[in-house]
């Protein structure tokens, strides 16, 4: 566990960059392009660079985070247009490459943000620690279900795993709500894609567990926080990450998370869809993997009957062994 998360987080979080970082250059006719071109020969791959006739355009963009900022051509008065609510860290990015230039000539250059966090979530990373406290809620609740659970038959367990998720999810509508008050509208839109987000993982690890038994929890780990928490774009998104965890952004249930709830909460549901149909395909494995651990276990519960029977002695310390190895387990979380 250790040097999974020293390797994720470090490797994540510690030297972000840009990388083919979205930009748009708004302005027409050749001063633009060349304006352009010249911004991109001096980043290299650090920038995507491309031009807008009109600011209105950058707007949409910047609102479809297609772009993560616009510097708008101007010889008395340039502008560089961001939305900060879907990421800071890359509106600070963007303005560390554009004020220097306005600086050059110069003249004061004027931020616009477009898209700011609510007062109560200034950073907007709010909704990167509401999507830990839903993630450690569930994984978490996978290995009690493994070891107070473990007797139940598998359909008990899938209905605890739905009643858990729904108790997670509404934690979480709580916390964002009336505690700390990220979400100042479609509070129950989150609640039902945390719902979606806390059923997947639980769903997930209800399957493993009758195959890793107690390894469980480290597989869950590896899926759930080493892998999850650092491609959620929670607080670097993919164009300021390496190639790894922007590949994992595109599909994993963490960066359908965040995504799908800066989508609810500041674009006016702009991507939403897709990041609801990551969720739900989350749930769907979960449930594929939830239905095979089920074939499987009537297959062993079927070869079980047919076994000889054991002296009282000789059953007890295989069974012992396995009640402290799902000890083991729970204390681990």
């Amino acid at each position: 566990m250790c040097l999974g998360m020293g390797l994720a987080y470090m490797g994540a979080f510690v030297t972000p960059e840009p990388n083919h970082l979205p930009v748009a250059v708004v302005g027409s006719g050749p001063e633009a392009k060349v304006f352009a071109q010249t911004v991109k020969d001096k980043a290299g791959d650090a920038l995507d660079v491309r031009t807008v006739a009109g600011r209105p355009a950058a707007v949409d963009l910047l609102k479809s985070r297609d772009i993560t900022g616009a510097y708008v051509l101007d010889a008395k008065a340039p502008e560089l247009v961001v939305a900060t609510a879907a990421s800071d860290m890359g509106a600070t990015a963007v303005e560390k490459v554009f004020t220097p230039l306005a600086a050059q000539q110069g003249i004061p250059l004027k931020i616009t943000d477009v898209a700011p966090p609510v007062d109560d979530d200034p950073t907007g990373q709010g909704l990167f620690f509401l999507l830990i406290a839903l993630s450690i809620g569930s994984y978490a609740s996978v290995a009690a279900l493994g070891a107070a659970g473990g007797g139940l038959p598998l359909r008990v367990r899938a209905l605890l795993a739905v009643g858990v998720s729904g108790v997670v999810s509404g934690i979480g509508a709580l916390l964002a709500g009336p505690v700390f008050h990220l979400a100042h509208h479609d509070l129950t839109g989150l609640w039902g894609m945390g719902w979606l987000y806390s059923a997947g993982i639980l769903f997930v690890g209800v399957g493993l567990h009758t195959f890793l038994k107690r390894w469980t929890t480290l597989a869950m780990m590896v899926l759930f926080v080493m892998l999850n928490f650092t491609s959620s774009g929670g607080l670097f998104r993919p164009e300021l990450q390496n190639g790894f965890f922007g590949t994992l952004h595109a599909f994993w249930n963490g960066a359908g998370f965040v995504e799908g709830a800066r989508s609810l909460l500041y674009f006016d549901g702009n991507g939403l869809t897709g990041n609801i149909w990551t969720l739900v395909a989350w749930l769907a494995v979960g449930l594929f993997v939830t239905a095979v651990a089920g074939a499987v276990e009537r297959v062993r519960a079927r070869g079980a009957v047919h076994e000889e029977p054991v002296t009282e002695r000789q059953s007890a310390e295989p069974q012992d062994a396995e009640e402290e190895a799902e000890l083991e387990e729970t204390v681990a979380v």
